[in-house]
């Protein structure tokens, strides 16, 4: 049965994690394609399981909601968790509902870059980064198939636009989770400006950043030294950057400005960040070539 949260708010790797696996495994991501790269970044990204071949307008700066992420309630939202475990090194699905002030499971959502629902997990020492798109059940239970992940304490995130209460609400909820077992942190990468995944090369353009002030951040995409110009639409853009920072794993993501045309993107990508801590942010570009995502990531360091 599912139990209200006792916290709205956790810090990771401090308090037992939350959400999990009730529904049925197999059930699969929605709209998704039938590709994805593992990541050339090392520091633990692992392939994004959904494709979109979507043309339209992208977004620009921040994402969908405001805030940092961290809370599980918000405008009367609550994540509402199925278990606090997942099981380590095998896939898992992650069972999870919405649910409004009435305490009953929110059932409409809207379109967001393509999906009703995205979800994003992280482990505490910004390794093992996954995004995905859960599918949902007549009763508001939904479902997200997780790639297998190591022992650890971790932190998934959901984005979505919902409609309750005869309005429309735009939030990001998260939770902790734990995957029982032996756990050994990575160390972060140090800030760079360049990153390689799959044999593309990708370099970020943007001076230093200040906390909470809105900047302009250029990613460059090359491959064997040449211009990369054939990026296809994902999610409604050419990329998605998704931000987590090293201290207390506040979450932003962000899309490049300009309109989708086509597999006729890149070779620079402009984004609008504004980032609300000062620290070691991780940042994950994702990117679509001939039909196969990629993941990227690079360590942006914000005063």
């Amino acid at each position: 049965m599912l139990k209200p949260p006792t916290s709205s708010r956790a810090a990771p790797g401090r308090i037992s994690a939350v959400l999990v696996a009730t529904a049925v495994a197999g059930l699969a991501l929605s709209a998704c394609s039938n590709s994805s790269n593992t990541s050339g970044a090392h520091h633990g990204a692992m392939p994004a399981q959904s494709m979109s071949a979507h043309d339209g307008m992208s977004g620009t700066g921040m994402g969908m909601a405001a805030g940092d992420g961290l809370a599980a309630t918000t405008d009367g939202l609550t994540l509402l968790p199925a278990a606090s475990t997942l099981p380590a090194g095998v896939p898992a699905p992650l069972g999870f509902r919405i649910t409004g002030t009435d305490g009953h499971p929110v059932t409409t959502f809207e379109p967001d870059q393509t999906k009703l629902m995205h979800l994003y997990l992280i482990r505490s020492d910004l390794t093992g980064f996954q995004h995905i798109h859960p599918t949902m059940a007549a009763d508001g239970t939904w479902t997200a198939p997780l790639a297998p992940a190591r022992p650890g304490t971790y932190r998934a995130y959901t984005a979505f636009t919902a409609k309750t209460a005869g309005k429309t609400v735009s939030a990001v909820l998260s939770r902790p989770l734990t995957v029982p077992g032996t756990a050994t942190d990575t160390p972060l990468p140090p800030p760079a400006t360049t990153t390689q995944a799959d044999g593309y090369t990708l370099t970020v353009h943007g001076g230093q950043m200040m906390a909470g002030m809105a900047h302009t951040l250029t990613v460059t995409v090359t491959r064997n030294g040449r211009p990369v110009t054939d990026l296809q639409p994902y999610l409604d853009s050419y990329a998605h950057l998704t931000a987590i920072h090293a201290g207390d794993l506040a979450f932003a993501h962000l899309h490049p400005h300009g309109t989708v045309n086509g597999n006729h993107g890149g070779p620079a990508l402009t984004f609008t960040a504004t980032l609300p801590r000062a620290g070691d942010w991780r940042l994950f570009i994702q990117f679509q070539t001939h039909g196969a995502l990629h993941t990227a990531a690079v360590t942006l360091h914000v005063g």
